[in-house]
């Protein structure tokens, strides 16, 4: 039966998007810090543009750990609870980026230091694998049907506030500190803070109820009765394949628009650091505004017709966006946060992925076609992209563009057609 949001539905939304915030910065302060990151890490007579390839691998090391991590709390999640996992993921990241604030650069340790921040960054891989897929699904099964979108698009938008509280940060260091300072001391800064605020995550996860959808299941023993995984893979391979391309159009949107860019436009462009920053807290504040349009759009014209108009904006925007590069910052802070808001798009990818697998995998089904797609297409595009704009310094916008259009093609996938709830 249909009902309205409740006050418990507005705390649950509330909370899972604060948490979601505080880990998902965590993960991204990385790639806004990474080219003091990549002087620090890295013997000073490499090349800056290979230096830099080399400090956005280890960047995709957490990518290429997240199936491992999501599998593993998706598996125990459609076993024991949605609610253990969600809080166990968020205390696995705390530990290591609160580690990486305190490592000893290439200068002190020499090749060991690079090594320390892979085994590190791959540690967060494995609790963001479990964490993104685990705020979804925990959403889906509290919010009531109809609200599907807006539930969603919340708790997208709330962990796009922890790409904004990294872009901030970085920025905010940056101009404070200067060059200088952050290769002295301050780049340290952002990830003990990160630290700090995951175990403040943790905290506030104690005061959220396991799902009724789980606890439905509990009580009348209808749990997966072999592992979760196996059943997605043998019963829902059409749902996975499907699942896995719309993840890959969403890794254009968020790794390559609104992570990557900011090092793209310093690197290619020589933007100054202040103002490349400046400028994806504008993108970053319009993709939120985005994530919640599109989802409650979702809601009233469906998901096809709104993946259509998100993704169609999404390929316009990103063209005239990286076309007219360098003429920033005249322009730069419109175009980037036109574009920003049409990446928001990306929220209908987890509403279409949710509707597609039953409540007895929906956490095995969607972590892994989602982390396995984001393991190879997020990890590897910033690398990719690197090497290809050392070139063609349109390539994002020829990457994203590419993307969208795949995203207006899976519009009319069986699974994507969900009309109104």
């Amino acid at each position: 039966m249909e009902r309205p949001l409740n006050r418990h539905d507005y705390r649950t939304l509330s909370l899972a998007a604060l948490g979601g915030a505080l880990e998902f910065y965590d993960f991204v302060i990385y790639v806004f810090l990474a080219p003091v990151i990549g002087r620090l890490f890295f013997p000073a007579d490499m090349p800056d543009w290979l230096r830099l390839l080399q400090t956005f691998g280890i960047f995709a090391a957490g990518y290429l750990a997240r199936p491992l991590g999501g599998i593993l709390i998706a598996h125990f999640g459609d076993l024991l609870g949605r609610k253990r996992m969600f809080t166990l993921s968020i205390f696995l990241m705390a530990v290591p980026t609160l580690a990486i604030g305190l490592l000893p650069t290439y200068a002190g340790i020499g090749i060991a230091a690079p090594l320390l921040l892979l085994a590190m960054r791959i540690l967060q891989g494995v609790a963001i694998g479990g964490e993104v897929p685990g705020a979804w699904v925990f959403i889906a099964e509290h919010v009531p049907a109809q609200h599907l979108g807006f539930g969603i698009g919340t708790l997208t938008a709330g962990l796009t506030a922890g790409i904004l509280m990294g872009s901030t940060m970085a920025g905010a260091i940056n101009t404070i500190y200067g060059a200088e300072g952050m290769a002295a001391f301050a780049w340290r800064i952002p990830f003990v803070a990160g630290g700090a605020f995951g175990f403040i995550a943790v905290y506030l996860r104690r005061f959220l109820q396991e799902t009724p959808v789980f606890q439905e299941m509990a009580a009348r023993r209808l749990l997966a009765r072999e592992v979760p995984l196996k059943t997605v893979l043998r019963q829902h391979r059409t749902e996975t394949l499907i699942a896995l391309a719309l993840t890959w159009v969403l890794t254009g949107g968020i790794v390559v628009v609104i992570l990557f860019t900011p090092t793209y436009l310093q690197q290619v462009f020589h933007i100054p650091a202040t103002f490349a920053l400046r400028s994806n807290i504008v993108g970053t504040i319009t993709f939120m505004f985005g994530c919640l349009i599109f989802g409650s759009a979702s809601d009233q014209m469906g998901t096809r017709a709104t993946m259509i108009i998100g993704f169609a904006g999404l390929a316009v925007s990103s063209y005239v966006f990286y076309s007219w590069l360098p003429d920033a910052p005249v322009y730069l802070n419109l175009t980037y946060g036109i574009t920003g808001f049409f990446v928001g798009a990306v929220t209908i990818v987890p509403i279409v992925a949710l509707r597609a697998f039953p409540a007895a995998v929906r956490f095995s089904g969607l972590s892994f076609s989602y982390n396995v797609s984001y393991a190879i297409f997020g990890g590897l595009s910033p690398v990719v992209l690197t090497w290809w704009a050392h070139t063609e310094p349109m390539a994002p916008a020829y990457y994203v563009g590419g993307l969208a259009i795949l995203g207006m093609i899976l519009a009319f996938a069986p699974m994507s057609d969900s009309s109104r709830t």
